[in-house]
């Protein structure tokens, strides 16, 4: 049965073709037994005119308003020649419906007055002979209530069809300015860590400079202590390469750096200092850390700072008024991973995309950015029962 629903919809001019030679079929077989209200002198012009009119019917849908035409000249034709009604003459009904509902304006309007007219000539041409006035009158109505039903359908087909194109429109308009929307966060989100990276190496290059200074200086009086100072000059000075990397990686337009001193960017360190500050605002946080902390790479740490930063203010957001959240850190061999939990009642995960920590960024979409710069991963969605979850993996070498 679907299929065959499937293909009658495909062909809407294949079906009005079958049913306009169904209607011919039921008109041929009465004969001239419709014409006790026409004049027998005419039957011989019943065949075209019900012909032509089944013609209405097969091609309403490819020219409504032609057909329009058409079925208005044949019911004048109709009342001039003395043809009277017959089974064809329904294909009137028919196009009345057509018109109102995919027609243009002024062939509605023309439908309109066909549908509201054509009982009252009808009757008036071919009146009952043994019917009162009254009677006469509740004819007509019968009549036209049913073609003043077809226009009133057909226009409300006409109205909700043009309703949900606005709707369509709309929605496709909301999602182009959404992806625009996008577009702007991702860019500037970029640009946000395009200047926090550039205070990682500013700081990085500032330490280089520090500690060859004090090399030089002790160079010949302590010659172990300027050994380390040269180690730690080459450790920082991989580490700086590394973050000038990802910086020339990072998207910079129309941005300028403000002039200023260059501080070290927030840490893993730091993350427990922010977890406190957060139970000090009202928000239980339980914080762990698992594995062996080491050292990293001032990108990665900067990068779960934000991370951790950016899920626990969706939390106070979002979480509502009794939620609990949790942060781990885990120290793998070649990683360190992230996983960020609360059990509130949570938002629509849009929120989630468009909300950022401090004003500045853009929720999930500047979590994305800033994991991809370090070539790590993100998980994130609704926990099971209720909650948000946030899962990344950061790993300790940048990817190529």
């Amino acid at each position: 049965m679907q299929r065959l629903y499937d293909f009658l919809r495909r062909h809407p001019t294949g079906v009005d073709g079958f049913w306009a030679v169904v209607l011919f079929g039921i008109t041929a077989a009465a004969g001239t037994a419709g014409q006790d209200r026409g004049g027998t002198d005419s039957a011989a012009l019943l065949v075209p005119v019900a012909l032509l009119l089944c013609l209405v019917i097969a091609l309403r849908r490819i020219m409504p308003e032609k057909m329009l035409v058409l079925a208005a000249a044949l019911g004048v034709a109709q009342l001039v020649l003395n043809v009277g009604v017959t089974a064809a003459d329904f294909a009137l009904l028919v196009i009345v419906y057509t018109v109102a509902a995919t027609g243009a304006r002024w062939a509605s309007r023309l439908a309109l007055v066909m549908a509201l007219s054509a009982a009252t000539l009808a009757q008036v041409r071919w009146p009952h002979e043994h019917a009162s006035v009254p009677g006469q009158f509740a004819v007509i109505v019968f009549q036209t209530v049913p073609f003043a039903l077809a226009w009133v359908l057909g226009d409300s087909i006409r109205t909700r069809r043009a309703y949900f194109a606005q709707l369509e429109e709309r929605n496709a308009r909301l999602e182009k300015e959404r992806e625009a929307q996008a577009k702007v966060a991702v860019a500037a989100e970029r640009a946000r860590i395009a200047r926090e990276l550039h205070d990682v190496v500013a700081h990085n290059v500032s330490v280089m400079v520090v500690q060859a200074d004090g090399a030089a200086y002790v160079l010949d009086a302590a010659p172990d202590q300027a050994k380390k100072a040269l180690e730690t000059i080459s450790s920082t000075g991989r580490q700086a390469l590394a973050e000038m990397r990802r910086l020339l990686g990072v998207l910079r337009t129309g941005e300028h750096q403000e002039v200023g001193e260059y501080v070290p960017q927030p840490d893993v360190e730091q993350i427990e200092d922010l977890v406190q500050q957060c139970r000090g605002s009202g928000l239980p946080v339980d914080f762990k850390i698992e594995g062996t902390p080491r050292p990293l790479p001032s990108g990665v740490e900067l990068t779960a700072y934000r991370i951790v930063q950016e899920a626990l203010t969706n939390t106070r957001k979002h979480g509502g008024p009794n939620a609990g959240a949790s942060v781990r850190l885990v120290y793998f061999d070649d990683g360190l991973g992230l996983l960020v939990e609360d059990d509130g009642k949570g938002a629509p995960h849009e929120l989630y995309e468009e909300g950022g920590a401090d004003g500045q960024g853009h929720g999930l979409i500047g979590m994305r950015e800033r994991v991809g710069m370090v070539g790590g991963t993100l998980d994130a969605g609704p926990r099971p029962g209720g909650g948000f979850r946030i899962s990344v993996l950061l790993p300790l070498k940048p990817a190529h």
